[in-house]
């Protein structure tokens, strides 16, 4: 694109500046990856090693089996809600190949979140693991007309030497499945071949949910140029070839996980170890088993690992990138990890509406607490909020972007798109919310956020929309949620409550209570009670008052 400033000195040696011609489609970048190398393991999961050859076969069936049985066409929004898995990932790729759109769903999302992302994106195919099947009863038969079912442990060899986490044994499939409900395995069996692929990089290609402060999610429209984009250029950033081995720990249902791991992996024929739960005590085995060399991990993963007594040291002898963000990595852990292996923290910035990555750290020259600097082909600058004006070099303001991994634009949101985007030098600027600067080296820092936004674990909690659920409590009379640190999360998310006249609750009873109706990282940790909640001037609830106030302790 357009006139981007010349790269720092210390620019990332033998990263290209620019990102050169993308495959057609996303399901082009699979082929050309399975004809390089058909042999070579495309994903591992419990010692199941999954070749790219036979990863495709299986896409190409299950695609057939999508425009077939269940009337898929080019454009339709289709669920995919489970755990990491070859599962995931074939879902993922054989709805793309239909000509669908994925739209990915957090396995946390309680029943009530689930109907909402249903309505909002006009899916009536979902794919679901079996242990989330229960959630789904509400949507089924309609709108969900058909629900494909899988169960983890068939991918599983009976005699694995790894520890397996609890979810396999949950994911069992009923007997007899549910009315429109479909055996993993049936689908897979499709001989039909799948019609011919039309896609280009302008169709939609997934569609993330993110939450604002309305309190509802909002889906941001990707294309396969979108999500090509950053897989590829997150590639070459941190030197993907024929001898990496990537982590597939993060949850793929989010643009990091999804982007760095699966497909990452994808377009670069890398091979991804997959983990359907995280557990710290696999890290040695799969480490040492794999020769993993790149992990895409939050620090809080990384803190877990270097504390168990079960780590053997000898497992990151092969790991030459460890990567991440979503919150801040321990001074004395990221000094252990130089100290002990040669590793820096390579901590990077990215959003669900840029499908990963704007902003990079160059992984030999990565500064502490520090988004990273602009990566290839994007732009951005630090602006003022109030007057849209560029500020100086290190004055804070708010930081937009431009790229070509820019999303379309919010699902049915014209109005939200409006506010999202700004236009200058001809470019399309994304608004991101958050505040920072830019230092003398071109390095990007978050100071605060514009947007309110709980991190916790590096996973977004939007106040409004915890604030919208628990007002469903018939005790609630008023409620606020803020963010409140914690020494292991970063953040973790708190309520102020104002009980009705007359009615009695406690914090235990309503953690418990919100436990069943929001996923498990949203549930306020924190309660407190109040006789009454602050007010600004325009009489609205101060939650920036309460949440200075917190901090301050």
């Amino acid at each position: 694109m357009s006139e981007r400033p010349a790269p720092p000195p210390f620019w990332p040696a033998g990263v290209p500046l620019h990102v050169g011609a993308l495959p057609r489609s996303l399901n082009e970048a699979l082929r050309l990856s399975a004809t390089r190398r058909p042999h070579h393991p495309a994903f591992v999961f419990y010692g199941q090693e999954l070749s790219f050859a036979e990863f495709l076969r299986r896409v190409e069936s299950l695609a057939a089996f999508l425009q077939h049985h269940c009337g898929v066409r080019r454009g339709d929004r289709v669920l995919l809600d489970m755990q990491n898995s070859p599962h995931f990932a074939t879902a993922y790729h054989a709805i793309t190949r239909a000509g669908a759109v994925v739209v990915p769903v957090n396995p946390m999302n309680m029943e009530g979140e689930i109907a909402y992302l249903c309505a909002d994106s006009g899916a009536r195919v979902a794919f679901v693991g079996a242990e989330l099947l229960p959630r789904f009863a509400g949507v089924m038969p309609e709108p969900l007309a058909h629900v494909i079912v899988a169960s983890y442990a068939d991918e599983i060899p009976a005699d694995t030497t790894f520890r397996l986490p609890p979810v396999m044994a949950e994911s069992v499939l009923p007997a007899p499945l549910p009315a429109g409900a479909i055996a993993w395995s049936r689908a897979l069996a499709e001989t039909r071949a799948p019609l011919p692929d039309e896609v280009t990089q302008d169709d939609l290609c997934v569609m993330p949910y993110t939450s604002g402060t309305t309190g509802k999610p909002k889906a941001c429209a990707h294309t396969h140029g979108t999500t090509l984009f950053t897989a590829i250029a997150q590639a070459e950033w941190y030197g993907y070839d024929d001898d990496t081995v990537i982590t597939g720990f993060m949850p793929m249902f989010h643009v990091a996980g999804m982007q760095v791991s699966l497909n990452g992996g994808i377009v670069s024929g890398a091979t991804v170890v997959i983990m359907a739960r995280w557990d710290r005590d696999l890290i040695s085995p799969l480490f040492m088993r794999y020769g993993v060399t790149l992990w895409s991990a939050a620090p809080t993963m990384v803190v877990d690992v270097l504390n168990s007594p079960n780590f053997d040291e000898r497992a990151f002898d092969k790991l030459k990138i460890l990567t991440g963000g979503g919150s801040t990595m321990p001074s004395a852990v990221a000094a252990q990890l130089e100290r002990r292996w040669g590793l820096k923290f390579v901590e990077g910035y990215g959003l669900s509406e840029t499908i990963a990555a704007t902003h990079l750290n160059p992984p030999d020259r990565p500064k502490p607490q520090c988004m990273g600097i602009v990566i290839q082909d994007t732009v951005s600058r630090v602006i003022d909020p109030e007057t849209l004006e560029e500020v100086p070099t290190g004055e804070v303001g708010e930081i937009i972007i431009a790229g070509p991994q820019i999303m379309r634009g919010y699902w049915n949101r014209p109005e939200t798109d409006a506010e999202t985007f700004i236009h200058r030098d001809g470019l399309r600027f994304l608004r991101t919310g958050d505040l920072g600067y830019v230092d003398e080296e071109g390095y990007f820092f978050i100071k605060d956020r514009l947007k309110r936004m709980i991190s916790v674990s590096g996973y977004k909690v939007w106040p409004a929309e915890c604030e919208a659920t628990l007002y469903h409590h018939p005790a609630i009379r008023e409620c606020c949620v803020i963010a409140a640190p914690d020494g292991y999360r970063g953040e973790t998310v708190k309520a102020f409550v104002v009980v009705k006249p007359g009615e009695t609750l406690d914090a235990e009873g309503l953690i418990a209570w919100a436990r069943t109706v929001m996923a498990a990282y949203k549930v306020p940790r924190l309660v407190e009670f109040v006789d009454a909640l602050p007010r600004s001037g325009s009489n609205k609830i101060d939650w920036r008052s309460l949440q200075l106030a917190e901090w301050a302790k």
